[in-house]
């Protein structure tokens, strides 16, 4: 099992380097501010970064469907946490 905290830092660095600048500035924020969240919440977030960032932005930019799997409280907290920005 990873060490937790390399576990956080490696889940921030994968949130802010996506690929498409609108899922880093959203993901990588909400990583930084995600970095106290408890191992399970941690495995949720890495679930949905396992997503394509085009599944990502139909999600959280144009309301498109929860990815299945996903976590539909993390997906609240991204879309509550996207209208702060």
């Amino acid at each position: 099992m990873e060490n937790l905290s390399i576990y956080r830092k490696r889940l921030l660095y994968q949130s802010q380097h996506r690929g498409m600048r609108e899922m880093d500035l959203l993901l990588g924020e909400f990583g930084k501010n995600a970095l106290s969240m408890d191992r399970t919440d941690l495995e949720a977030f890495e679930f949905l970064l396992s997503f394509p960032d085009q599944t990502l932005y139909a999600l959280f930019f144009n309301n498109g469907p929860v990815p299945s799997g996903a976590s539909e409280t993390l997906v609240n907290k991204l879309q509550n946490f996207k209208k702060t920005l």
